[in-house]
C-alpha cells in the first residue's frame, strides 16, 4: 500500500509525455505519482539531486508549470484478486469498462481513477486450510470459483506466515478480512486483495528445464518447430501475414488453462477486432466462451504512449499471480515493436545516449527482463504446486525487414523463431510461417518426449520431412532455370512429397471445424502416411512403375483429405499403409519384385 508520508513537488517543465518535477527530495525510482492539479498517473523514470523526471501515463496538454506533483511513495504495482478474469484494462490495469461508465463517454478521460477490481462484489470464499495449520507465503488458504471454468486460490500473501488463528467462509468481498495469521504474537489479517509491483518477478521455488511440450494444435509448429511449456516465442511478420488470427489460435487450442492477452501499441482497429471476437470464441475444452479464462489488455496506438511501456509488465505479473496457482498460462503480446518504440521516445526525451536506429541502448536488457519472467516452476508453498508462463510476442518489424533491432534483441532472449513470410500469405497458405527460415531450440529435448511416446519414430520423421521440404527449394531453382523435364523421376517424386507435405499437412484452415486443430496422435499418422508413401513411390519407380500413374494413384486424394478427419476417425489414417502398398505394387511391371515396403 502506499506510504503515509507523501511528497510534493511542482512542475518545472513538460515535454510530451515528460514532465520534470522539483523539490522530490525523497522520492524513489519508478515511485508513481499525481501530477498536476487533476491528478495525472505518472512514473519516476530519472533522479538527479531533487529533480525527478516523471514518465506521464496520460495525455499532457493542459498541464503548466508550478502546478504540484504528489510523489505516493510506492512503485506502480497491480491490483491481484478475484475478478481480473473477463476484464478489460488498459495498460496500467484501469478496468476500461468502468472508465466509460465514469467518463460518460467513449473516451478516456484523464484523471479519472478507478479501481482495478471491484471492492463491491461478493465472492463465495470457500476455506482449503483450517485453523491451527502453519502456512508460509504461496499456501493456499481456501478458493473462489472465479468463472465456471477458472478456480481461483487464494495464496498467503509475501511476508506473511504463521498459524491461522481465524478463517472465514462464506460470502465476502475482496477488502473483507478472509483470515487472521499469528506470527510469533504479530497479527496479519490477509484478504483476497493483494498488491504487487509491476516491475519486481514473483519468486518461485524452483525452475524447472523446458522439457515439457506446450501442445497447439497447429501442425507446423507442433511438427517442427514446437514451444515448451514455460517457453517463449517470437513472431515476427509484415502486414497482413497473419500474426494476429494465428495469436487467436493459440488462444484457443494451445495447452494452456489461463490466456493473457496484451496489444501493447497495436492500431486500435485490430485490438476492437480482439475485444469483439475474444467474448464470441468457444474454449473448445469446456465450451464455455473463451474470455472465461482470459484477460485483455488494450493499450492501442492512439492511447497515451509512456502506458505502453507499462502494459507488457502488466500482463506478466497478471500471468505469475495465475501461475502461482499452479495453472498454464500463456501470454500474448501484440506487438512488442510499439511498446519498444514508447521506449524510444522516452529514451529521447530524456536526452539518453541513442543506440542503433535511434533505440536505447538497453533495449535488449529491457526485452530480456520481460521474456526472463517466463518458465515452468515449482511455485511457493508446501504443496509443490507447478506453474508455467509461455510468452509469445508478435514483432512488427517496418516492411517486414527482420534485421532491424527489437527483432534482433528479441531472437537473443527467446528460443522459437516463427518467421511468417508475406509470399505465403499472398498464396493464401496459412499459417504463413516459413519452414526453411524458422526454427525452435526446444526440438532436440521435446523430439525425446514424443520419441517415448511414439516408440522412437517421431524425430525420424520429422527429420525426413524437413529434409524432403529443404530438398524441393533447392530442386525448384533448378526447374527455373532449366524448367521441370531436366529432373530425374525421383527428383521429380520428392517435389511431389514436398507438395503434400506442404499443400497436405502445413496448410491448415483455421476456420473449418476440423482443421483448424489437429492432436499430436492425428500429426503423427499424417506425417507417417506422406512419408511412407514417398518411401513406396521411390521403390516403385525404381522398378519401373509409370510416373505420372504413381502421381495420379487414388491414394493421393485419401492422403489429402486426412486434415478433415475428426479426432475419432484418425484410426482410417493407419489403415492407408496398405493402400498404399497395394496400390504402388499394381503399379509395377510385370516380371518386377512384387514387394514394396
Amino acid at each position: 500500500m502506499p506510504n503515509d508520508k507523501k511528497i510534493q513537488g511542482v512542475i518545472e517543465r513538460i515535454s510530451g509525455p515528460l514532465v520534470v518535477a522539483k523539490g522530490m527530495l525523497g522520492a524513489s525510482m519508478y515511485d508513481v505519482v499525481h501530477i498536476g492539479d487533476i491528478g495525472l498517473i505518472g512514473e519516476i523514470v530519472e533522479l538527479k539531486d531533487d529533480t525527478a523526471s516523471i514518465q506521464a501515463y496520460e495525455e499532457t496538454s493542459g498541464l503548466k508549470p508550478g502546478e504540484p506533483v504528489i510523489g505516493l511513495g510506492e512503485p506502480l504495482s497491480v491490483e491481484l484478486g478475484p475478478g481480473i478474469i473477463e476484464q478489460f484494462y488498459d495498460g496500467i490495469q484501469r478496468p476500461l469498462e468502468l472508465i466509460e461508465k465514469a467518463a460518460k463517454s467513449h473516451f478516456i478521460s484523464r484523471g479519472i481513477n478507478v479501481p482495478a477490481i471491484d471492492r463491491a462484489k461478493k465472492w463465495k470464499f470457500t476455506p482449503k486450510a483450517k485453523v491451527g495449520d502453519v502456512v508460509e507465503m504461496g499456501d493456499v488458504l481456501g478458493v473462489v470459483q472465479e468463472t465456471v471454468i477458472v478456480e481461483h486460490r487464494i495464496l498467503a500473501p509475501r511476508g506473511v506466515q504463521g498459524t491461522i488463528k481465524s478463517i472465514q467462509s462464506g460470502e465476502r468481498t475482496v477488502e473483507d478480512v478472509i483470515a487472521v495469521i499469528d506470527d510469533k504474537g504479530t497479527l496479519h489479517e490477509v484478504k483476497m486483495l493483494q498488491r504487487w509491483p509491476v516491475r519486481t518477478p514473483r519468486p518461485v521455488t524452483k525452475r524447472l528445464p523446458p522439457n515439457v511440450p506446450m501442445s497447439t494444435g497447429q501442425r507446423v509448429v507442433d511438427a517442427f518447430f514446437p514451444i515448451a511449456l514455460g517457453g517463449t516465442a517470437c513472431v515476427p511478420g509484415p502486414f497482413g501475414s497473419g500474426k494476429t488470427v494465428i495469436q487467436h489460435q493459440f488462444a484457443k487450442w494451445a495447452q494452456a488453462q489461463i490466456v493473457v492477452y496484451v496489444g501493447c501499441g497495436e492500431r486500435g482497429n485490430e485490438m476492437t477486432d480482439v475485444l469483439l471476437e475474444f467474448p464470441e470464441l468457444e474454449d473448445p475444452q469446456s465450451g464455455q466462451p473463451l474470455m472465461k479464462r482470459t484477460t485483455l489488455i488494450a493499450n492501442t496506438s492512439n492511447m497515451p504512449v509512456a502506458a505502453r511501456e507499462a502494459s507488457i509488465y502488466t500482463a506478466i505479473t497478471l500471468a505469475e499471480y495465475y501461475r502461482d496457482m499452479g495453472y498454464s498460462v500463456a501470454l500474448m503480446a501484440d506487438s512488442t515493436s510499439r511498446w519498444a518504440e514508447a521506449l524510444r521516445e522516452m529514451s529521447g526525451r530524456l536526452e539518453e545516449m541513442p543506440g542503433e536506429e535511434g533505440y536505447p541502448a538497453y533495449l535488449g536488457t529491457r526485452l530480456a527482463s520481460f521474456y526472463e519472467r517466463a518458465g515452468r516452476c515449482v511455485v511457493k508453498g508446501k504443496e509443490g504446486r507447478e506453474g508455467s508462463i509461455s510468452v509469445i510476442g508478435a514483432v512488427s518489424p517496418p516492411g517486414g525487414d527482420l534485421s532491424e533491432p527489437v527483432t534482433q534483441n528479441t531472437l537473443r532472449v527467446t528460443k522459437v523463431f516463427w518467421g511468417l513470410d508475406a509470399n505465403l500469405a499472398y498464396q493464401r497458405h496459412f499459417p504463413a510461417i516459413n519452414w526453411l527460415s524458422s526454427y525452435s531450440l526446444y526440438t532436440e529435448t521435446l523430439d525425446e518426449y514424443w520419441n517415448g511416446r511414439f516408440d522412437d519414430e517421431w524425430s525420424s520423421l520429422r527429420i525426413q520431412a524437413m529434409s524432403l521440404l529443404e530438398e524441393e527449394d533447392q530442386l525448384r531453382e533448378v526447374v527455373r532455370l532449366v524448367g521441370i523435364d531436366a529432373l530425374s523421376k525421383e527428383e521429380r517424386m520428392v517435389l511431389e512429397t514436398a507438395k503434400s507435405l506442404r499443400e497436405d499437412f502445413l496448410h491448415q484452415n483455421a476456420f473449418h471445424e476440423v482443421d483448424t486443430y489437429a492432436s499430436m496422435d492425428k500429426q503423427f499418422r499424417m506425417l507417417k502416411t506422406i512419408v511412407r508413401f514417398h518411401h513406396a513411390g521411390m521403390d516403385a519407380l525404381k522398378k519401373g512403375a509409370p510416373m505420372n500413374e504413381l502421381f495420379n494413384l487414388p491414394v493421393r486424394e485419401q492422403i489429402a483429405r486426412m486434415r478433415y478427419l475428426e479426432e475419432k476417425q484418425i484410426g482410417e489414417i493407419d489403415k492407408l499403409e496398405d493402400t498404399i502398398k497395394e496400390q504402388t505394387n499394381g503399379l509395377v511391371p510385370v516380371g518386377g519384385e512384387q514387394n514394396v515396403a
